[in-house]
């Protein structure tokens, strides 16, 4: 089943009197068994498990700690699929409710488990599996963005004007799927110690991503990626030119055919994707020179990272009547949109990301544009405001950008609203969803995302680490 299908099946009408039930069910904290029965999960922790007893024994608000209890260990319930191969882990990572594995996705659902490493190597092991099944992806094809576990599978996009490979579910170019591996990597790196996951074949990948992300600086021409794809979607998955995209003007900037969404770019130019590799080519480089011991490499990614930060500089913002903001896309011509989506990275997403955006004057006024009427997909309705996107449709919120929201913002008010708006819009089933009627939480799309969920642990469990006052 594809996302349309899916969106069509589980969206506004066929919420169904079911979820209505458990809507009131909530009132009277008579809170219905949700989660995966023990016996029928995919993995579980024991850290995970411990953490979720902490937090819903010491926290006021029961429906949020029900809520978590639901949403923090869905990856792990749901979604992956452990086995070592070769005397190495690998961990296959659906995204939910389709059996395929992004690269964006699968690193943001394991994401806020790895501080849990420490206390429990099974978990640690499940981890640093995923990556290494994101490295077999990368070296089978570092333009797609979603891959089966089955490496002879032919896709249902199998017609799309592309170079389409057995194994490879969608081949669209977003500059994040590369990103987030190496986010990953990282942060596994930084918090375990182990560098055993720096082998031959992560080098090899890295390799490949610098190589991707230079080629589509386009400065000797357009590169190999072209997509087209032909359906009724034309407007946020066409590609125009040949299936190049729109022009651009190198300036030493990246292109991204579609954004985080897995919608079309109209300007190639996708900034908060630029500054999302500026900064993780910085990683490569830490760990290139400090545990590969290969200075070249090292340079390389730190050159290429200087460059685009140096474009940014130049390119990515435009003065308002609110002050100098970042655009969302552009193309070097002087062409801007000025915009934010609601999947990650956006605009407002940049300090969860690289978190010294978070002091950046530019960055502050973004946020704020972001969060208002000026932003062309905020909505504000009845029920909830917040950020959505052409891929659901119009007035349907996505509860990302409201976890986003709440996990970059230093404001109580502002925090406490956003577990507030997550907490009475979730249409009684206590999990997240890929979005929702700003004006009746029950009309939804996605009923299995597992990344809204885990994402909504982890905002969970910061505001119970920093600020668990809020959690009353």
């Amino acid at each position: 089943m594809n996302r349309k299908q899916f969106i069509q099946q589980t969206s506004l009408a066929s919420a169904g009197l079911f979820f209505s039930k458990l809507l009131f069910a909530t009132v009277n904290d008579n809170f219905p068994v949700v989660r995966v029965a023990a016996s029928q999960r995919k993995f579980t922790s024991k850290a995970v498990e411990k953490l979720i007893a902490d937090v819903q024994k010491n926290i006021g608000n029961k429906e949020l700690g029900w809520m978590f209890g639901n949403c923090f260990p869905n990856t792990l319930d749901t979604t992956v699929d452990f086995e070592m191969i070769d005397g190495k882990p690998d961990t296959y990572v659906i995204t939910g409710d389709i059996d395929a594995m992004w690269l964006r996705d699968s690193s943001a659902q394991v994401w806020p488990y790895i501080p849990l490493c420490k206390e429990d190597k099974d978990l640690q092991q499940l981890i640093k599996g995923v990556i290494n099944r994101q490295v077999k992806c990368v070296l089978k094809d570092p333009y797609a963005n979603a891959f089966y576990k089955d490496e002879k599978k032919i896709s249902e996009w199998k017609d799309d004007l592309t170079e389409m490979k057995p194994g490879v579910h969608e081949r669209k170019w977003e500059i994040d799927s590369l990103c987030y591996p190496i986010r990953l990597s990282y942060g596994y790196w930084k918090i375990t110690g182990d560098s055993t996951l720096f082998d031959e074949q992560w080098i090899e990948a890295m390799k490949l991503i610098i190589k991707t992300f230079k080629e589509q600086q386009r400065f000797e021409g357009r590169g190999s990626y072209h997509f087209q794809r032909y359906n009724n979607r034309w407007a946020i998955e066409g590609i125009p030119m040949d299936g190049y995209g729109n022009p651009i003007h190198p300036n030493g900037l990246i292109c991204s055919i579609f954004r985080p969404s897995d919608d079309a770019t109209i300007f190639p130019f996708l900034i908060p994707s630029n500054f999302f590799a500026a900064n993780e080519l910085k990683h490569i480089a830490e760990i290139f020179s400090v545990i590969v011991k290969d200075a070249n490499t090292a340079a390389d990614a730190t050159n290429l990272s200087n460059q685009v930060l140096n474009a940014l500089n130049t390119y990515a913002a435009v003065n308002t009547s609110g002050g100098k903001i970042y655009a969302y896309e552009t193309n070097g011509y002087g062409s801007y949109n000025l915009m934010d989506d609601s999947n990650v990275p956006s605009l407002l997403s940049l300090p969860y990301l690289i978190p010294e955006m978070k002091k950046d004057i530019v960055y502050q006024n973004t946020r704020k544009n972001s969060l208002s009427l000026h932003n062309p997909y905020y909505y504000k309705g009845s029920v909830a405001d917040g950020i959505g996107g052409p891929h659901c449709g119009e007035n349907m919120i996505w509860p990302l950008s409201i976890t986003m929201r709440g996990l970059t913002s230093s404001d109580e008010n502002e925090i406490k609203n956003c577990l507030i708006t997550l907490q009475k819009t979730h249409a009684g089933t206590g999990f997240m969803h890929e979005s929702f009627h700003k004006d009746d939480p029950t009309k939804f799309t996605r009923k299995w995302f597992a990344w809204a969920n885990t994402l909504f642990g982890e905002f969970v469990w910061k505001v119970y680490q920093t600020k668990p006052y809020l959690l009353k």
